[in-house]
């Protein structure tokens, strides 16, 4: 039971877990806001970028769509059913989660925080928001079945411990200069 719940939450999350994973290994080029500042500081900063968000959108995009190919045999052999993800779903996980983070940097820099400064609670969660938000309004049959509250606390559980893990792992191979 408890295996077909993790299972079941995780693998819901994940064409909104690799997102800006891809973003971060894909970005560069254009920021988002073009430079645009308000008041005394940038809008989003050079971290958000058009061509991660396109790259992380279609990588989450193009995950879904490899794991509704193998659903059935990894679902059987975890012995569980796990969800299928129709097309306006995979997007909404994937772009919305694109979406939450520059929220989330938007937020950060009203706040005064510089690109990469901590906040607890937005840089683990904001995603999650985001995707769930966007999958929610373009499959809204889909998520509340798929996300069922007993799956949406599994993810709000793991997904910090997730974020923090592969934050870290991401520090130690030089791709990130913050570990969080």
């Amino acid at each position: 039971m408890i295996v077909s719940l993790v299972a079941g939450a995780l693998w819901a999350m994940l064409p909104a877990y690799v997102p800006n994973n891809v973003a971060v290994l894909a970005g560069g080029g254009r920021p988002i806001d073009g430079g645009r500042t308000l008041g005394d500081r940038r809008l989003l900063g050079d971290g958000k970028t058009w061509r991660g968000t396109a790259a992380g959108t279609l990588a989450g995009v193009a995950l879904a769509v490899g794991l509704n190919a193998v659903r059935t045999a990894v679902g059987d052999a975890l012995g569980t059913t796990l969800p299928a993800f129709p097309l306006r779903a995979a997007l909404g996980l994937a772009l919305g989660a694109m979406l939450g983070d520059i929220g989330a940097s938007l937020v950060k820099r009203r706040l005064g925080r510089e690109r990469g400064a901590a906040v607890p609670g937005l840089d683990q969660l904001d995603f999650v928001v985001g995707a769930l938000a966007l999958a929610a309004l373009l499959a809204p049959a889909w998520t509340p079945s798929t996300f069922s509250l007993p799956r949406l606390g599994v993810v709000l559980v793991a997904t910090p411990l997730l974020h923090v893990t592969t934050n870290a792992g991401a520090y130690l191979l030089g791709l990130k200069s913050e570990p969080w």
